[in-house]
């Protein structure tokens, strides 16, 4: 089993910029894919960015050029950085590691992008 628990969330005017964190605990393994995904209710949940165990990234196209994922597995953390925030990421966003067989979620944490 991996334990992530994210946190960074919260409210920001448009335009504005956010960073997430997710620390992952149990059993992890550095080879293991990260990522991000959002969620706003009545839709299904999104891939927003995504870094592979060898440093690898992937990103969506409605944040692409507007995000950043990094990981630093030395503390078992993946990172996303975004900027220039718009209305329309208001989301629940939520950590993922994709494990050997089995896929990991957090709890999420809202990000909410308001004036």
């Amino acid at each position: 089993q991996v334990q992530l628990v994210e946190s960074g969330g919260g409210l920001v005017q448009p335009g504005g910029s956010l960073r997430l964190s997710c620390v992952a605990s149990g059993n992890f393994f550095i080879h293991y894919s990260m990522g991000w995904y959002r969620q706003v209710p009545g839709k299904q949940r999104e891939l927003v960015a995504q870094v592979s165990g060898g440093g690898t990234t992937n990103y969506s196209d409605s944040m692409k050029g507007r995000c950043a994922i990094s990981r630093d597995d030395t503390k078992r953390t993946v990172y996303l950085q975004m900027s220039s925030l718009k209305p329309e990421d208001t989301a629940v966003y939520y950590c993922n590691v994709r494990g050997t067989v089995l896929s990991y979620w957090g709890q999420g944490t809202q990000v909410t992008v308001s004036s």
